[in-house]
């Protein structure tokens, strides 16, 4: 499909085109991708994700910080021990949560630096 409104001639060089296709993700990889994108466009997941880049948390904890019901807590954690953003740790009755690993912190700096500027 062409652009017209955005080229004033037809032009394609088809070796560069062919050299981004050839870096392009899969659509399965973009889907989860904009799956991964939705979770952290929710303000709830995105002040848990917050906490727990400062320190391991449990859901009471994370309740009481962020003045919201254990349900609540627990739903979001859910969503994102499921898309990989978060783990879990079992110390006998009790469940801790922190980040999975040090690219869910480098993201959150990284778009908290973007926003700044």
């Amino acid at each position: 499909m062409v652009h017209q409104e955005a080229c004033k001639s037809v032009s394609v060089d088809e070796a560069k085109v062919a050299e981004v296709a050839g870096k392009m993700l899969d659509r399965d990889a973009f889907y989860r991708l904009s799956e991964m994108f939705k979770a952290l466009g929710d303000g709830t997941r995105i002040r848990i994700l917050y906490a727990l880049s400062a320190e391991e948390l449990c859901p009471c904890e994370l309740a009481f910080l962020l003045d919201m019901s254990m349900s609540a807590i627990s739903h979001q954690l859910r969503t994102l021990r499921s898309l990989g953003f978060v783990r879990d740790r079992r110390e006998g009755k009790n469940v801790y949560y922190s980040l999975y690993d040090e690219h869910v912190r480098v993201l959150l700096k990284t778009t908290v630096e973007h926003m700044k500027e």
